[in-house]
């Protein structure tokens, strides 16, 4: 069967990871609404259903490189798809808030897994010449699930409140959703070939000629097998030591990916993500309708313009998109700051509100095109074959802890120095994030796994 399918076919069905993630991140914003009068939730537990998801990711993505580098990547995505399908139906039948807790983590597990390890099956999957593309459908699918949970928020505002028996149904069903896709990734997963990378990495060079004549149906596979084989015969991948992703030809990857990991979140993003309705119902967007409408509409454009990147990524190089995104999102955070600092003395504040909103959205504009897909594609490129999985894990690890920081301290922030302080701050941090990329980061663009490899070590 696989013989017959495309490639961007298999893509998708891997992408949909990026999906569950997308939606199972975003979802809660809106089902928490109804959760905290379901349980009569406090301010502290209401940040607890969020942060344990956020938890459980950082959990999921240490776990995902060591498993995958023992048992290959296929298999560790099919137990990620039963996390996702067991997750959602235990937060749908959670008759406490302590069943719906544990719900919840494992849900976040497998957010950090699949956010972690999706990317990399597909980056070991794919031709060189289009390697950017594909991986980078794994975040169109993140950006396609954050804009069906706002849809799904936006709904939320019509339906009457103190339902009852109603409201209990409606989060029950936003969070048991999740278990569709699920399934889709499960069954997916099922007619998939393992990475050829991997197999061959293990010794297995029958199957993994086999996986690669798949992947390449219409066309001779012999000499990037030969390429493939002559590379990394003498790697070892399930016996290399921890020790390893902080020495050699590791260290240089270890450090852009990091880095980039803890821009991606320091940056501001995730203040857009969680606090968006909020932030546009106090700059003078006055209905609660109103504003999550127009977190929608943000969710929307992130999805258009994750697109339209997947397409350039492989034309354009991901470092000059990369800046460039930066560059962007460091103009519009001084813009917002401005705007935030006179609205409060504004004439006319609901003006100054859509002005805030517009460059939200260039802000989300330039974070598709650069920090968003870009981090991800790069660290499933980066890392030596040996170490991929486990770098992969550290960078994305980071990635979540700096997003629970990010998301802790927002609303602190903003109280203590000021949303203007708040956004300048973020500025200033963007402003670091481009140097960091300009002397650091390489392009990768073209380039085999092995030759970036190469490259970055000399």
């Amino acid at each position: 069967m696989i013989r017959t399918m495309g490639f961007r076919t298999i893509a998708i069905i891997a992408g949909l990871g990026g999906l569950l993630f997308g939606y199972d991140t975003g979802v809660i914003s809106g089902a928490l609404l109804y959760i905290r009068h379901s349980f009569h939730l406090s301010q502290n537990l209401q940040g607890l259903v969020v942060a344990i998801t956020l938890g459980g990711a950082a959990f999921g993505a240490a776990v995902a490189g060591p498993l995958s580098d023992r048992l290959g990547r296929r298999i560790v995505l099919l137990v990620t798809a039963l996390l996702f399908i067991v997750g959602a139906l235990i937060c749908a039948f959670a008759p406490g808030l302590g069943v719906l807790l544990a719900g919840r983590t494992i849900v976040g597990v497998a957010i950090g897994v699949a956010s972690m390890l999706t990317p990399l099956y597909l980056s070991e999957m794919a031709p060189r010449q289009k390697r950017g593309a594909i991986v980078t459908i794994n975040q169109i699918f993140v950006t396609v699930g954050l804009f069906l949970s706002y849809i799904f928020d936006y709904a939320l505002t019509y339906l009457p409140q103190g339902a009852g028996r109603a409201e209990d149904l409606i989060w029950r069903a936003m969070l048991g959703v999740a278990g569709v896709p699920g399934v889709l990734l499960f069954l997916g997963m099922l007619i998939l070939p393992e990475s050829p990378r991997w197999l061959l990495a293990h010794g297995r060079e029958d199957k993994a000629r086999d996986a690669l004549q798949r992947l390449r149906p219409n066309t001779d596979p012999s000499r990037e097998f030969d390429t493939l084989r002559e590379e990394i015969s003498s790697e070892s991948q399930g016996n290399v030591p921890w020790s390893q992703v902080f020495q050699g030809n590791a260290r240089m990857p270890l450090i852009i990916g990091a880095g980039l990991a803890i821009f991606q979140q320091i940056t501001g993003i995730n203040t857009v993500i969680y606090f968006a309705p909020v932030t546009f119902k106090d700059s003078g967007i006055a209905s609660t309708p109103g504003a999550i409408l127009a977190t929608a509409g943000i969710g929307f454009l992130n999805m258009v313009l994750t697109v339209i990147t997947a397409r350039l990524l492989d034309h354009a190089g991901r470092r000059k998109m990369l800046l460039l995104g930066q560059a962007g999102m460091f103009l519009s955070l001084l813009v917002l700051g401005v705007c935030f600092g006179i609205s409060a003395q504004a004439a006319q504040p609901q003006l100054i509100g859509w002005v805030i909103f517009a460059f939200i959205a260039i802000y989300v504009g330039f974070f598709a095109i650069g920090l968003g897909p870009v981090f991800w594609l790069l660290i499933s490129e980066i890392f030596p074959l040996a170490v991929r999985a486990r770098g992969m894990s550290i960078a994305t690890i980071l990635n979540w802890l700096f997003n629970m920081l990010v998301s802790f301290t927002f609303l602190d922030l903003t109280s203590a120095i000021g949303r203007n302080g708040t956004f300048f701050l973020y500025a200033g941090l963007t402003a670091i994030s481009i140097v960091f990329t300009f002397y650091l980061v390489p392009e990768t663009k073209g380039r085999s796994l092995e030759q970036i490899e190469a490259k970055l070590h000399g």
